[in-house]
């Protein structure tokens, strides 16, 4: 029985090994492109799925600054406090069994991805937990963070130092790593000159400064606030900054172009060991954010399909991967950020249950498909539209 136990387990690895050896991984600076046809696809059903992305471009300005103006400038301390550039039309990205079977508009265009960045952010907090630098994703935040000294008006005035302490009251404290990363901390206070509660304010003002806290872990709140707190926290946590930790362990490896770059804001620039590191933030809320093509979003896609494994090198540790597509118990549709879940179907009703997606303002989407070994790209697409082009997508697919 032993015996049989063992050959069990040694034919199980071959057979991994294979599998694993028959997945397609791009180079660096070079993609496979394969025809529809050559894959077993329908052309016809394929290119009206594309006809019907490019019918469907966000009907929103491509100059970002005028997008800011007429939306997130409205709110409280709505002002944009980092950097901003002027979108692409309607393109997209598909890549099936890991070759690109279909392109459209200008893929190797650089342009702000939004909300997308946190999908990099949470990865860089994995990273941390993998190579021991947090000892436990339920520890609190406030044990390896107390006081940070931030450069008060940004890096053009670098004598103007300001101490500030995001972790140390009584609620904050109590704060782990994993509210953060599942939106249900509700962290309070001000960072980089924004509230908590000016991002997407309670349409009752009289709760704006009087608002009940919620204890951790029982209410989701998508704040960007409290993003760049995690930010903030996880580059103290490296002692770095986050585009070079993401760089060196994910976006090299992977392939992915030098043209990519993450920003923070012109506010949120402290001292770490003498020396002045940006905090990049988590998206694009009052600019900022990852600056990136959709060949290098497409890559980190196809890293997320594989559970973190990049042509037989595990880049991110799978279980990190598993746990952030888990859903979170005060929202199902959530993991850790940016993973948006479809563990009910409500988000797609014509994809798996088993879909996550990397999902942006714009719209930006990564789509993760491992049902159908499919990853797309698409940008600057109308969000009601999603759904419908999927359905075309796996229809043409099957």
């Amino acid at each position: 029985m032993k015996k049989w136990l063992l050959l069990k387990i040694a034919v199980h690895t071959v057979f991994s090994t294979i599998a694993q050896s028959s997945n397609y991984f791009p180079g660096p600076n070079s993609w496979e492109k394969r025809s529809p046809v050559a894959m077993g696809v329908d052309s016809i059903k394929l290119r009206n799925a594309i006809q019907f992305a490019i019918q469907n471009e966000s009907k929103n300005p491509r100059s970002m600054e005028q997008n800011h103006l007429r939306t997130f400038a409205k709110e409280p301390f709505g002002e944009a406090i980092g950097p901003f550039a002027d979108r692409g039309g309607e393109t997209g990205l598909i890549i099936y069994k890991g070759y690109i079977i279909a392109q459209w508009g200008e893929p190797g265009r650089v342009d702000m991805t939004h909300s997308v960045t946190k999908s990099f952010l949470s990865t860089t907090v994995g990273l941390a937990l993998e190579k021991g630098l947090i000892k436990k994703i339920d520890d609190t935040v406030a044990h390896y963070i107390s006081s940070v000294s931030s450069y008060e008006k940004g890096i053009e005035f670098p004598d103007s130092l300001n101490v500030i302490t995001p972790f140390s009251s009584p609620h904050n404290k109590k704060l782990t790593w994993e509210v953060m990363l599942r939106q249900t901390s509700d962290w309070e206070g001000t960072l980089w000159g924004k509230p908590d509660w000016a991002d997407r304010p309670d349409p009752d003002s009289t709760r704006w400064h009087n608002r009940i806290r919620n204890e951790p872990g029982t209410v989701f709140e998508y704040n960007d606030v409290r993003v760049n707190a995690l930010a903030l926290a996880t580059t103290w946590v490296w002692q770095r900054s986050l585009p070079d930790v993401l760089n060196e362990f994910i976006m090299t490896p992977i392939g992915a172009s030098t043209s990519w770059k993450w920003e923070g804001y012109r506010t949120s620039w402290i001292k770490i060991a003498d020396k002045k590191i940006q905090t990049v933030s988590g998206g694009g809320h009052w600019g900022g954010g990852m600056f990136i093509n959709a060949y290098d979003m497409a890559r980190f896609g196809l890293l997320t399909l594989h559970k973190g494994n990049w042509n037989g090198k595990q880049l991110i540790p799978a279980h990190w991967i598993v746990k952030s597509a888990a859903p979170t118990k005060a929202n199902k549709g959530s993991g850790y950020i940016n993973y948006f879940l479809n563990t009910d179907k409500n988000y797609l009703p014509d994809a798996p249950a088993s879909v996550f997606v990397h999902l942006g303002n714009g719209t930006n989407i990564i789509y993760v498909d491992r049902d159908h070994q499919l990853v797309m790209v698409v940008r600057w697409i109308e969000n009601n539209a999603i759904n419908e082009l999927v359905k075309k997508v796996i229809d043409a697919i099957r």
